[in-house]
């Protein structure tokens, strides 16, 4: 997650305090559930236009593309609008991609959640960002809190997604495209924030020597981690409604089921970033929960009958490696200009990573036939990360010159 630096406002009172938590907060809510919402009614899009599972994999994908192609855009934005402007601009482009699921065309899905992506970009990027400067002092707390903001309303939308498609014959359409009421919402809290217009400091931060983080071991330890856990991890957010459906779930269950997923993703910002200070060496904890995420894997392929407790399960080691994986850039750096090096080599190559896994585990059951060779490459996934994760927990940093 890319960091940018900017002039801290002047003291807010108790009251605009509240009012900027509240947006942080709102904001947090759209970073998700527009995305992953699609998994549960993926089934009915593909009935809708005639999709390939290859075809249908590209609705998750394509937001990841815009991850990392929009990412790097984002400071530039920030430059040139001010950073509460960039953030309304995020929510308008959000909104205007849900908006677009109105329309009965395939071509405007996939434009509209293109578009979603690049707002979610932009509010990935700048977010974190504002948190250090307005709350210097309450990161590890603010940050938990806002990623735990994006696991409820993402896991609620994905399990009230399909009662809301059902209710009065509704469809899946206007169920998808109704979030964009709290985006609008979002948008009226975040109002107050505009009159700042705050510009970011001149001492922005330079990629110099990018290109040597590049070069060292340990960045593609950290990177390979943090790209293999969004490569199972987004599989199972754009393909687990289907894998449960097969085995056995109704989609109501399998709904509820992924909303439970993304939930306790959100979980282990509680627990682990006040910690993390504390802890010298990760190794053996970043090692043990991706291979507990290889084992929920395979359970739930041979064992579905448990799949609530494979699913809870998977879904905390995968939020618990993504927060150790971002938490590494900071540990393994010496300042701050490493750091963003390193964390925009692991944005950009993390997030094409990721974008690799819904299509090919669409490509893989058009294939077979079933989700089993799919489930085997997850597991197969974590277990690597569970060795990237053994090797980037160590407790040593990057050279000083790079």
């Amino acid at each position: 997650m890319m960091l940018v630096l900017y002039s801290t406002p002047a003291n807010r009172t108790l009251f605009s305090s509240a009012i900027l938590i509240l947006g942080i907060f709102f904001i947090a809510a759209n970073l998700r559930a527009p995305v992953t919402g699609i998994a549960p009614v993926l089934d009915q899009i593909i009935l809708a236009f005639s999709l390939t599972p290859t075809q249908a994999g590209m609705l998750t994908t394509l937001p990841l593309i815009a991850f990392a192609l929009a990412s790097p855009m984002a400071a530039s934005l920030a430059k040139k609008q001010g950073l509460e402007i960039s953030l309304f601009i995020a929510l308008l482009l959000i909104g205007a991609g849900l908006s677009s699921r109105l329309i009965d065309s395939a071509s405007a899905l996939y434009f509209g959640t293109a578009i979603i992506g690049v707002g979610i970009a932009i509010g990935n990027v700048l977010l974190p960002s504002l948190i250090k400067r307005d709350f210097p002092h309450k990161v590890a707390v603010m940050t938990s809190s806002y990623v735990l903001a994006m696991g409820i309303f993402g896991g609620s939308y994905s399990a009230l997604i399909i009662p809301l498609a059902d209710y009065k014959n509704m469809g899946w359409q206007l169920a998808l495209a109704c979030y964009g009421l709290l985006t609008i919402v979002s948008l009226v809290i975040w109002l107050p924030q505009l009159k700042l217009h705050t510009k970011p400091d001149k001492a922005l931060l330079n990629n110099t020597n990018s290109i040597k983080v590049w070069r060292q071991p340990l960045a593609w330890q950290i990177t390979l981690l943090l790209g293999l856990n969004s490569f199972f991890t987004y599989i199972m957010i754009g393909w687990l409604p289907s894998i449960l459906i097969e085995g056995g779930h109704c989609a109501q269950q399998a709904g509820a089921l992924q909303g439970s997923f993304q939930v306790a993703s959100a979980i282990p910002g509680i627990i682990l970033i006040p910690l993390l200070a504390k802890l010298k060496d990760q190794r053996l904890l970043t090692c043990i929960l991706a291979l507990l995420a290889a084992c929920c894997s395979l359970g739930l392929l041979y064992l579905p009958e448990f799949a609530s407790i494979w699913s809870i399960t998977l879904g905390f080691c995968s939020g618990a490696c993504f927060i150790l994986g971002l938490s590494f850039i900071s540990l393994r750096t010496h300042d701050s200009r490493q750091a963003t090096s390193l964390s925009g080599m692991a944005q950009c190559f993390g997030y094409l990573l990721a974008a690799s896994g819904p299509i090919l585990a669409g490509s893989l059951h058009s294939h077979f036939g079933s989700w089993s060779t799919t489930l085997w490459l997850c597991a197969f996934a974590s277990g690597l990360c569970a060795i990237f994760g053994y090797l980037g927990g160590r407790n040593v940093t990057m050279p000083n010159n790079v």
